[in-house]
């Protein structure tokens, strides 16, 4: 379990500053993660790389000359929300545009795609990097769909070592998805890992089992075995990776690879020494010299007991960047040039939004939704344990920690723009923008969003009537439609917003708001109890396949009790 905390709420927080001041001459804190204490050199592209927290050293770790300018840093297993990735990335860039990457999580895919479209707005080159070596999380055909784990290592090195030798935005964004493509792994779980502050792992694994194909946020494997020998073991990981390497060809793949053992946290070196003696005999035998291999903890998920396989299977290019130098708090390797490295004086900062003029009917009303966000706020610490509960079966556990956050921010941000005289529309945009912050991951990207677009119905300048309640569930439940890009079926949230907005579109009469968001939460919630006869298909659920079957989707299940609520606070 995790033994060193203080309050669970700022674990990540704590972690970051604590690691900045144990290595001032690498990192500095900014808002949202961290950058490199020296300078971006004018016009070479900032590599800025991100995820949850609880994976040390990814990706904070490996932030320094040959791998990355900057790391959002969100919290335990959440991505890390649009504003920090975006404030990182504005402390990196320096006239050479950015490269952003990330594991292919949707969380992680909303935020950091937020926060491009608002740097490409203000005239900054943005590239997207989606690791995805993951090889149990889909086909081989759709490996770019498939979700990263430990290829994140490989992939950023290689790409950061690419920058560092000159490449320019273009070049560095070839190289990454070049390496990506040729990176595989595949993992197995002994135990799962406990969160701050909780008393039980996200999952167990049975005696004498072991979960195969496990994910770095507290998923547990796609199915389970016997657990073996540490030489059966790094067998099944060996030909798991094997069965997907490329054909061998002049100037291209020859037959060798970049080789990465990982500790999730738990299983120590000398055990990860033993499975690695096995497989450089197994690559060995399959004419595979390994280059440059890394045995170690690179990308963790707390305390998981676990351990993976990563293979980058080497042309002459990538070789280079891989072996190139490297200097970050976790990942060293040879000597850098010497090269004049800048400390930074500055840093950019966020300005204080003005809050805009309201009348006082539209305060009145900002009141009343900040009564809600109150509202919204007790449920989700009440229901935080069963949400939980419910994706821990075929998720990763955090979405009732991710409601409870969120929820918590955007109540606390309501309070404050009632202080600062702000109108409902103010209101419901800074609350959307303190949820997906405060929460991370994709119920915080889309009930962000949500709370944003219905903050665009009301005003500053007036009231609202029935018809404004109900038009700003509607423009809510677009916002989410839109960003999140699941349909009906997918064993999203969107199976119970779809029916709830159907219903609530013909119950409403013109001044029954209450007793038709009640009615149409009752829809809601059938059809979020259905989504327990639905295999997922997006998310990190899909990865589990059937292991989602009998349990209902969580994000469904926290709407429609939050739209119960809500109806019945109204009435």
């Amino acid at each position: 379990m995790t033994y060193l905390f203080n309050d669970p709420a700022d674990f990540a927080t704590d972690a970051v500053r604590g690691l900045a001041l144990s290595h001032p001459d690498h990192v500095a804190v900014v808002h949202g993660g961290v950058v490199r204490a020296t300078q971006t050199p004018q016009g070479q592209p900032a590599l800025v790389i991100g995820g949850g927290s609880g994976h040390y050293p990814a990706f904070a770790g490996w932030v320094g000359p040959g791998m990355a300018h900057g790391a959002p840093c969100g919290n335990v297993f959440a991505s890390p929300s649009a504003s920090q990735v975006y404030s990182v990335a504005r402390n990196a860039e320096n006239g050479g545009g950015v490269v952003l990457g990330f594991g292919n999580y949707a969380g992680d895919v909303l935020h950091f795609g937020a926060a491009a479209e608002k740097l490409r707005a203000e005239g900054i080159d943005v590239r997207i990097i989606r690791v995805s070596d993951d090889i149990v999380s889909n086909t081989p055909e759709n490996h770019r769909d498939r979700r990263g784990i430990a290829g994140d290592l490989p992939v950023f090195k290689i790409a950061g070592a690419a920058i560092e030798a000159g490449a320019d935005l273009d070049t560095a964004e070839r190289i990454a998805w070049k390496a990506n493509d040729a990176t595989r792994s595949f993992g197995v779980a002994f135990d799962g890992c406990t969160l701050p502050g909780a008393s039980e792992p996200l999952f167990h694994v049975e005696d004498g089992q072991m979960g195969v194909g496990l994910g770095i946020h507290g998923e547990p494997g796609v199915r389970d075995e016997a657990i073996g020998t540490a030489d059966e073991i790094a067998s099944l990981l060996v030909q798991g990776v094997l069965a997907e390497q490329p054909e061998r060809t002049d100037g291209g793949y020859q037959g060798r690879a970049a080789v990465i053992v990982n500790g999730l946290g738990t299983v120590k070196y000398e055990e990860l020494f033993v499975v690695y003696a096995k497989v450089a005999e197994l690559l060995e035998t399959a004419g595979i010299t390994p280059v440059r291999p890394e045995v170690g903890e690179f990308i963790t998920s707390l305390d998981m007991a676990g351990l993976s396989l990563s293979l980058v299977f080497l042309d002459d290019e990538l070789e280079q960047h891989w072996l190139a130098p490297v200097d970050t708090p976790a990942f060293h390797r040879g000597a850098m040039p010497a090269l004049d490295r800048p400390r930074r004086e500055t840093f950019w900062e966020a300005g204080a939004d003005e809050t805009p003029q309201a009348t006082e009917e539209s305060r009145r009303v900002a009141e009343q939704v900040s009564d809600v966000l109150a509202l919204f706020e007790r449920v989700c610490a009440r229901e935080e344990a069963e949400l939980g509960r419910i994706d821990a079966i075929a998720g990763d556990g955090d979405h009732g920690q991710g409601m409870a956050y969120g929820s918590k921010g955007a109540a606390a941000a309501a309070r404050t723009a009632l202080q600062d005289g702000a109108g409902a529309r103010t209101l419901l945009v800074r609350a959307g923008e303190a949820w997906a912050e405060s929460a991370g991951g994709t119920s915080g990207a889309l009930w962000g969003g949500a709370l944003t677009a219905a903050g665009g119905v009301f005003a500053d300048d007036a009231g609202c009537t029935a018809r404004t309640v109900v038009d700003a569930l509607d423009a809510g439940i677009a916002a989410v439609l839109r960003l999140g890009g699941a349909k009906v079926g997918d064993k999203t949230m969107v199976d119970a917003l779809v029916p709830f907005r159907a219903r609530l579109s013909e119950a409403f009469t013109g001044d029954n708001a209450s007793e038709a968001i009640i009615e149409a939460a009752a829809t809601a919630r059938e059809a979020a109890d259905a989504t327990a006869d639905i295999t997922a298909t997006l998310g990190r659920a899909r990865v589990l396949g059937d292991k989602s079957l009998g349990t209902p989707d969580p994000g469904a299940i926290s709407f429609s009790i939050l739209m119960t609520e809500l109806g019945l606070h109204l009435g």
